[in-house]
């Protein structure tokens, strides 16, 4: 399909750069496909939602990807520094990691990098390594000189939250963020990049839907800096997609598929959590236990084996996710309420207000 076809003007203004206070506090668009749109708030999937559906949710933890530092490259006698930054993104081994770098063209195989050390000199307070190879579009493999639980203290120690392009280009990050850009149910460690559906839930509010009788699971996909990327090309077949590593559980496989025998809903919170849903169902509709990566690029045309109801935050025009919409709720039905969000004042992007969107090939089958 042509990547236009997904276009929207946005104005700046509708871009959020806080998040709602409290978090459920937050606007909610309801999106049916059949019965159309009604605004509520998040408090109200209380009352929206039914006491045979679930609620699944992607526990992954944000790091504090974000590295800012020096390369270091020695010509005869002297060594030369220029300033880069990373954003990490993909753990290939204990001690490496696939990042997406700036400015890439100044990089090469070879090179030393020190992060955390303005002045290159590769200090105890540094962290440093290697840069191993560089890929295409800003990608290189980093090698650490340090390793597992050693590495993922010196990250935290001197990463940065790795806040989304359309809100670090207005602001820098700060100790809010630290918080914010985190579920309240964030547990496994691994993402650079926040589930952001889940950012609206509490546990006042995940009490509220336990007494209403809405079940909890949790999957784990850790999302990576990829989300953040653009499509370049112009038809979604060039497109590659990313890929990220997800588990689902052999007991919430089990209690997923006996939640959609007995007639409950599987409402995903959140796009990684459908995506990896959907990767891991069968042509029968049947969840199996799965542990891998996954690249699945979901466009208009896709027949969903699994998933009932999405709630996710309004994305970028010409994104990956805003094609998943498109093709989870109908393409026309999609730019309908995304236009209701605009003249509505609703918040986009990562911080901003939410969607429930209802599948367009029947939910309550």
């Amino acid at each position: 399909m042509r990547v236009d076809l997904f276009d929207f003007e946005l104005p700046e203004s509708a871009i959020a750069l806080r998040p709602a206070v409290p978090r459920d506090s937050a606007r909610l668009l309801a999106v049916d496909p059949a019965s159309g749109l009604s605004d509520h708030v998040v408090t109200d999937l209380v009352s929206i939602l039914r006491p045979v559906d679930a609620l699944v949710l992607n526990d992954t933890k944000v790091i504090p990807a974000q590295l800012e530092g020096v390369r270091r490259r020695r010509a005869g006698t002297e060594v030369a520094t220029t300033r880069i930054s990373a954003t990490l993104h993909i753990r290939i081994a204990s001690d490496r990691w696939k990042a997406f770098a700036r400015p890439a063209k100044r990089l090469k195989a070879g090179d030393r990098f020190s992060f955390g050390d303005p002045g290159g000199t590769g200090s105890e307070k540094s962290l440093d390594g290697t840069i191993e190879n560089k890929g295409e579009a800003g990608e290189v493999e980093l090698r650490f000189d340090l390793s597992g639980a050693e590495l993922d203290a010196a990250i935290a120690a001197t990463g940065h939250v790795p806040l989304p392009p359309y809100i670090a280009s207005k602001r820098n990050d700060d100790a809010r963020d630290r918080a914010d850009y985190q579920t309240v149910y964030a547990r496994q460690e691994g993402a650079v990049a926040a589930p952001t559906a889940g950012l609206h839930f509490t546990d006042k509010l995940f009490a509220s839907l336990e007494r209403a009788g809405v079940e909890r699971h949790f999957v784990t996909l850790h999302v990576g800096a990829g989300t953040f990327l653009p499509v370049k090309a112009d038809d979604t077949d060039d497109h590659v997609m990313h890929a990220e590593i997800g588990e689902v559980s052999e007991d919430t496989a089990s209690a997923l598929n006996a939640i959609k025998a007995r007639g409950g809903r599987i409402v995903c919170v959140g796009t990684t959590s459908l995506r990896l849903l959907e990767s891991a169902s069968d042509p029968a509709g049947q969840l199996k236990a799965w542990r891998g990566s996954t690249d699945i690029f979901i466009t208009p045309g896709y027949r969903f084996r699994f998933v009932d109801l999405l709630m996710t935050n309004f994305h970028l025009p010409r994104s990956t996710l805003f094609m998943l919409v498109c093709a989870f709720s109908g393409y026309e039905t999609m730019c309908k309420a995304y236009r209701h969000a605009i003249e509505n004042g609703y918040r986009f992007y990562s911080y901003g207000d939410a969607s429930l969107l209802t599948r367009a090939n029947g939910s309550d089958q």
